[in-house]
């Protein structure tokens, strides 16, 4: 069996150090400092992981060079292979200003044409180097037409009459993108339905989400014969157990939906992501959205692992980051609502920069594979996180964290083999068993 050890410490600026390891047979003996591995244990799926590909990032990627540019692709769509992103429909607050495909009520005006300019090249430029790249696609607000406010910002309500519009809406920006090779594997019903934003926004409670599931968008993709699966909630963990228990509760919403999606925004709450896994094994868990607020010193690498982990080992499926690329400024925004991202370009904007959670995140998406299973493991002490894998070539990645600022040495076992090793203080690490 063949070891391959990868390594990274944002502290000693060294990424994916790599090393090979040669194991050995496991002795009875051995009874300290151990982490087991089971294989043959199994819990969820893998479904991906990648980031969202908002405007911002495709205005921030024409601005760079075509040798740039295919720098970018590779970096991010063969290096740490990702393979789930996340895009919205219509404009977000990481758009250059507010828009709409549609503003007639009759929708006969409905064009994508304003996400050519800089989101669906960059989309193509990634599926020409991953085909299987899958998308999940968010709307921010409804046409401001369709709402009681008439604004696409702060909040507001979907207006009972524009309810059938605002499905045919989407179905046609699902078709739309189909015509130009995207499919849009999974949606969202409304980002965060929750809260009133200075930026494009809609609160939809849990029986209003429920009631245009499955009374209106549901019905409607299965009229236009739409394979797109619907999630709901979308908004932050510390509400995902009790507003899935309230939407599933609702005549209807098990049917109309394959599951769940949350943001990181307000703590860990790996426990209700367990709840939820426990409660409803067969939805689907996806956590789409997080990024750490605008700092040149922190790109909390470190606090992606962990919540990556521990999301992972929760019962997740699939894990979405924020914007994919954003400029020195950590936007545009054209709310002024700015943050890090794990690659952004140089205040010239004649290249990027990898920060360091670009690196940390890699640890997972780079070596797990869609189609993997989340696999068992025991470890001695709870100052290192791991999460493991069985990938569908039979393959395993182990990934350890060790957030403490000393080293932490342990033996590694699985089935019949041991080796020693340590981890250095917030040091990540990535061994992948083929």
């Amino acid at each position: 069996m063949e070891i391959v050890k990868y390594e990274s410490n944002e502290e000693q600026n060294q990424f994916f150090k790599k090393e090979y390891i040669s194991p050995k047979k496991y002795s009875p003996k051995l009874e300290n400092q151990i982490i087991n591995i089971y294989p043959d244990v199994t819990y969820q799926e893998y479904v991906g992981m990648g980031a969202a590909i908002t405007e911002a990032s495709g205005y921030c990627y024409s601005l760079l060079s075509d040798e740039k540019k295919n720098q970018f692709i590779h970096d991010y769509f063969a290096d740490i292979n990702y393979s789930l992103c996340r895009l919205p429909i219509g404009s977000s607050d990481f758009s250059l200003n507010s828009y709409s495909y549609s503003n007639k009520h009759d929708l006969s005006d409905f064009s994508i044409e304003r996400d050519f300019k800089y989101i669906i090249p960059l989309i193509k430029d990634a599926l020409k180097l991953n085909p299987n790249l899958k998308f999940l696609a968010s709307p921010w607000s409804p046409p401001k037409f369709a709402k009681n406010t008439k604004l696409l910002i702060l909040g507001g309500k979907l207006l009972d009459k524009y309810k059938q519009i605002y499905a045919d809406y989407i179905v046609k920006y699902i078709k739309a993108y189909k015509e130009q090779g995207i499919t849009i594997d999974y949606i969202t019903v409304q980002n965060e339905p929750n809260v009133i934003q200075r930026w494009e926004s809609c609160l939809f409670s849990p029986e209003e989400e429920a009631e245009f599931l499955v009374n209106y968008l549901s019905p409607t993709f299965k009229a236009n014969n739409l394979d797109t699966k619907i999630l709901i909630y979308d908004h932050n963990k510390e509400k995902l157990y009790s507003r899935a228990n309230q939407e599933f509760n609702i005549s209807g919403v098990k049917d109309a939906t394959c599951g769940l999606a949350f943001h990181w925004y307000t703590g860990n709450h790996f426990e209700n992501i367990a709840l939820c896994r426990e409660k409803y094994p067969d939805k689907l868990l996806f956590h789409t959205e997080g990024c750490c607020g605008f700092s040149l010193d922190n790109f909390c690498p470190n606090e992606y692992a962990y919540d990556i982990l521990s999301d992972f080992n929760a019962g997740t499926n699939g894990y979405i980051d924020w914007n994919i690329l954003l400029d020195s400024k950590g936007g545009p925004n054209h709310k002024n609502n700015f943050c890090n991202s794990p690659v952004m370009l140089n205040p010239e904007n004649s290249d990027y920069i990898k920060h360091s959670s670009f690196y940390y995140i890699g640890h997972f998406s780079k070596f797990i594979t869609p189609g993997a299973l989340r696999i068992g493991y025991s470890k001695y002490t709870e100052n290192i996180d791991i999460t493991a894998f069985r990938n569908p070539d039979n393959s395993i990645v182990v990934v350890l964290l060790n957030k403490n600022s000393w080293r932490i040495d342990f033996n590694l076992c699985m089935d019949s083999l041991f080796f020693k090793d340590g981890l250095d203080g917030h040091s990540i690490v990535t061994y992948l068993f083929k």
